[in-house]
């Protein structure tokens, strides 16, 4: 009796053992297991006024585009500019980054037949801002550690100095007010984001960097 005692308890400790060691085989190879999901696309933060909205431009040779009035306020959309987010839609996430706020959504995606609406963000009217550009606060929380593009006719040194200090791939690309989004800037635009996916898609085996 007292064999089979412990020929039983043998059994039962053996039995627990090979359960521990399957379980932490299991839990290495989940942990080394690598991660197949896409990855994310980069976020485009659009400003309107500037870079869609023009102005500032010789009304004898006027942009192409379509007039559309906004709260009694004539805009020139740009022509351009329309067809350029189509295509940058493809590859990013667009986000509106206006003072415009929600009323984007409103009146923009119907006239340069963008789907919509597009998420858009919210700006702190008072003090005690983080950031000197009353628009960082908001890009940065929405953000988080994505890989973002900013397209507005409005940067300055404190956007600059923010986009080099993230530690993840920022790109800021201005525009001239009279033009808006064009050919080149979207171009820029394309070729970032074409870098940035195959970097994200190559790092694995070659620790390859992202463009800034």
């Amino acid at each position: 009796m007292a064999r089979a005692a412990r020929a039983d308890h043998t059994h039962r400790k053996m039995s627990g053992y090979r359960q521990r060691r399957c379980g932490a085989q299991i839990r290495m190879s989940h942990a080394s297991a690598p991660d197949s999901s896409p990855p994310r696309r980069p976020l485009l933060f659009v400003d309107v006024d500037g870079v869609i909205s023009l102005f500032g431009f010789d009304p004898a040779t006027r942009p192409e585009g379509r007039w559309l009035l906004v709260d009694g306020i004539a805009h020139l959309l740009s022509a351009q500019a329309a067809e350029h987010l189509a295509a940058l839609g493809v590859v990013f996430d667009l986000v509106w980054c206006t003072g415009w706020e929600e009323k984007a959504n409103d009146y923009l995606p119907s006239a340069l037949g963008l789907p919509g609406p597009l998420p858009h963000l919210r700006f702190a009217r008072g003090p005690g801002r983080r950031h000197a550009h009353w628009k960082l606060d908001a890009i940065e929380a929405h953000a988080g550690a994505r890989p973002l593009a900013w397209v507005d006719d409005a940067h300055d040194g404190d956007c600059a100095a923010w986009a080099a200090a993230r530690g993840v791939p920022t790109l800021l690309v201005p525009t001239d007010p009279a033009r808006g989004l064009g050919a080149a800037e979207a171009a820029r635009l394309l070729d970032w984001a074409g870098r940035l996916a195959g970097d994200a898609s190559g790092s694995g085996a070659r620790g390859g960097r992202a463009p800034r």
